[in-house]
Formats: structure tokens, sequence, C-alpha cells
């Protein structure tokens, strides 16, 4: 006997139980009689018992066969219900999305907007998982991730929502005392503090309109794996920073940092939307994601 139980033959054994015909079971279920007909004796014969007394114009259960229908009946009742079930999720937004975001832009930028989702989507829950490390979607069963910068091949299907540019910048504390560096190459001599989740965290790489490059190794006092967490020694005077424009937009505007080597670009990158490989997305996880890229993509 096989390790796994003959699932159809018990189901199409419950529906001949249901319509007391094999014709009648074969018409409903879109199959011949022969083919019901080779079910019945399968699972017949590898339970060892007759479960119907056949004759030309009836069917009537054994006591065998009385003792297996109500629990055939009540396993295709069960497994329909799954089904309805997933049916339903997958046609009708409800369920719980966990999203992963980078930290800083989760709290600025997706958490504001999430309230209006769940308005719209009051069924819908969402777990959001803030983390500037790259989450493993498959193996830590997240249906959905935002990510910043470059995307390495992978088989995780990307969605590119919006640019994610980056601004080398300085408080007017530190450029009045040190100076503001006209090229790249300058960083060399000034204090330099670095986001450690960089795709090159030991290398700024810089572009201009003329096609020059430069690469610079940055030094300086202070690292930190979150771009907020070096905002007050930046605003303090102690070095320069490059980072994402969502982190130093404010303090740009208020005048608290200003930009500096304005005619140099660093690796810009983009917001993404990625999701695991496979099949059709659960309706909760299309309308979040729907809902992310209209929202998020207005800001760039």
């Amino acid at each position: 006997m096989s390790k796994l139980p003959d699932l159809e033959g018990l189901a199409i054994f419950a529906k001949v139980v249901e319509m007391r015909s094999i014709a009648a079971t074969a018409a409903d279920l879109g199959l011949s009689s022969p083919t019901v007909s080779k079910a019945l004796s399968r699972l017949e014969k590898r339970l060892g018992a007759r479960l119907f007394n056949r004759t030309s114009r009836r069917l009537a259960l054994t006591d065998a066969g009385q003792q297996l229908a109500e629990r055939a009946t009540r396993l295709v009742t069960d497994a329909e219900a799954a089904e309805n079930d997933l049916l339903a999720q997958s046609a009708n937004p409800r369920g719980l999305v966990r999203l992963a975001a980078p930290m800083s832009f989760g709290l600025r930028e997706v958490a504001p907007i999430l309230p209006d989702f769940l308005n719209l989507y009051p069924e819908v829950s969402v777990d959001l998982h803030l983390s500037d490390a790259v989450v493993d979607l498959i193996g830590d069963g997240f249906d959905a991730a935002l990510r910043l910068g470059f995307l390495p091949d992978s088989s995780l299907i990307a969605r590119r929502l919006c640019a994610s540019p980056r601004y080398t910048v300085a408080a007017p504390s530190y450029l009045a005392r040190r100076g503001c560096p006209a090229h790249p190459a300058e960083l060399a001599r000034h204090v330099c503090l670095g986001y450690t989740y960089l795709q090159t965290p030991d290398i700024w790489r810089f572009s201009n309109a003329a096609g020059e490059e430069v690469a610079v190794k940055p030094k300086g006092q202070l690292r930190a794996n979150n771009g907020d967490a070096l905002m007050p020694a930046l605003i303090a005077g102690l070095g320069i920073g490059d980072l994402p424009e969502f982190i130093v937009k404010e303090a740009l505007a208020d005048g608290r940092l200003k930009r500096v080597l304005t005619d140099w670009l660093t690796q810009q990158g983009s917001l993404f939307l990625v999701t695991p490989p496979g099949g059709p997305r659960p309706a909760r996880v299309e309308v979040l994601a729907d809902f992310l890229g209209e929202r998020l993509a207005r800001r760039g």
C-alpha cells in the first residue's frame, strides 16, 4: 500500500454515494462511466472490501461502504471548504501580508501611507518588518519587500517604482571650518561619515556630465548601518556624508545641511518592490503592491 491515501478514489466514492448512480456521477464530474467504475474498483482493491452491491438497476452500500461513506463525504467537504477559502483569498483582498522595508525609508515613507491602505482594504492586515539588512523573502516567509539601490540578479520578481537619488552633504559649520570640496578627489582630505549597507561602503563612486569617473575611499570617525544614525553627527558639523534624498531633504530645506559636489553624482539607485517567484499572487499582496507602486512612485 502506498503511503498516501487514494484521495481521488475517495472523492469519487463520496460522489457516487451522493448521486446513487455511476452514470450520474460520471456526468456530474465530467468523467466517463468506466473511469468512475475503475476508481471504485481500485479503492475496493486497496481497502480489501466491497463498498457497493451492484445490480443492473441500483447500487446499495455494503457494511464497509456505510462505514466509509461518512468519512469520505467529510473529507471531500473539508477539501472543498479549503479550496473555497483559498479561492476567496485569491479573488478578494483578505488576510495577512508580510512586508519588509529599509528602516528609515519604512518609517518616513511607508508607515505614513499605510493607514490609507488599511482603510481601503479593511480585511487585509500588514506585518511591516523594518531593517536595513536584506531579508530572505522566501526563507523568512515574506510576501514582498521594498529595496533601495541596485538589485543583484535573482529569481525574485522586481518592479521599479522610482528613482532614489543620493546627495553628498555637510553642515555649514563643517564647510566653514574645513572648506567645501570642489572635486571628489579632495574628499581624501576630509572627514567622511559612512553608511555600511551601501553596495560598496568602502568606496564612494562619482561621475559627472563629462563622463569623468572618480572612486574615493572615505575615512572618518563614524560609520553606521542606518542613515538616520549619521544625521546628528552630520548636522553637528563632524563630517561629510552620502545619503538618500529622503533622509536629508528636511535638513537641506531648513539649511542645517548643504549639498556639496553638486556637479557630481554618486551611484544613483532606484526603489524596487520585489516579490517571490511563482504563480499568481494572492489578491491581498496584489493590491498592496499596486498601492505602494502608485503612492511611492509619486516621489520621483
